[in-house]
């Protein structure tokens, strides 16, 4: 059982969780995620860690509540206990040697973000940040990206803040100035992943992409989170879990892998209603 030591709304569907898992945070690092599950018959899910201390034995994870999982995991308040909580799993990101990164968030691949623009702070590099929201109401992280960017550049889609239109405007703004990045790295939703990779290429920037988005059990097992890649002219399939989260943003088939995410999208919506009803139901005996 694992004790959550602190619990921040972020937005009012994003909420950010310390919990107490002293192995996990002593090796824990960015790019790597946990499994967890809220209850003895719970589901397993995968989070990304995103964030660690290391003294305290400290995990934090954010997450958005967007099915059945989520729901009973927002549920959950100081102080009480998650049931299972298994990591680090996947790869680290790469990032040693690396002198100038541009580090892309969308929405709450923001969480994600954040710990890799953190480790390459720690690591001397240049971080330029840009960060994308639908809105200012959902805007989550501003601060936490500022103490770890020389450079930050928040868009929303509407103008509400910051500059106006999605992350790849600021991102081409300064690639067609002349600026230069040794790696750019985006995470978040698939469409702005392949938007920011074809940006990239076409400057001949190196892309990393986090496939964090497609992953279902986080054990290989489900074969959800296949995902096709052209290496050398070939056609090969990898799971984001196992062989990633991370990937070459040049190889990914993103078409591929957004036509098999929206397959699990009604049987979550349905998962999600049953939850909700339940703690309804909770709520009132």
């Amino acid at each position: 059982m694992y004790r959550i030591e602190k619990k921040d709304v972020l937005n009012e569907t994003v909420t950010s969780l310390w919990v107490n898992a002293p192995l996990v945070a002593r090796k824990g690092e960015a790019g790597q995620f946990i499994i967890l599950r809220v209850d003895e018959e719970g589901e397993r899910i995968p989070l990304t860690i995103a964030g660690t201390n290391r003294e305290n034995g400290l995990v934090r994870i954010i997450f958005q509540v967007v099915g059945a999982t989520t729901m009973k995991l927002n549920a959950l308040k100081e102080g009480e206990y998650i049931h299972d909580f298994v990591g680090p799993l996947g790869k680290p990101s790469e990032l040693e040697g690396l002198r100038k990164v541009a580090v892309i968030g969308g929405g709450v691949g923001c969480a994600i973000a954040l710990p890799v623009a953190r480790k390459l702070h720690d690591l001397g590099a240049k971080v330029v940040s840009i960060v994308g929201f639908r809105n200012k109401d959902i805007l989550i992280l501003e601060d936490e990206f500022k103490e770890v960017s020389n450079k930050l550049i928040v868009t929303t889609d509407d103008g509400s803040y910051g500059e106006k239109g999605n992350v790849t405007i600021p991102l081409r703004k300064m690639l067609e100035s002349g600026e230069k990045f040794d790696r750019i790295i985006a995470i978040g939703p698939l469409i702005m992943m392949k938007f920011v990779s074809l940006t990239a290429k076409e400057f001949n920037v190196p892309v990393v992409v986090s496939m964090n988005p497609i992953m279902i059990d986080g054990t290989g097992m489900c074969g959800g989170c296949r995902l096709s890649l052209c290496q050398d002219g070939k056609r090969v399939t990898k799971f984001a879990c196992v062989d990633g989260p991370e990937f070459d943003g040049y190889e990914v088939d993103f078409d591929e892998a957004m036509s098999r995410n929206r397959m699990y999208m009604d049987f979550e919506k349905h998962a999600y209603e049953e939850t909700c009803s339940l703690l309804r139901k909770g709520g009132e005996n």
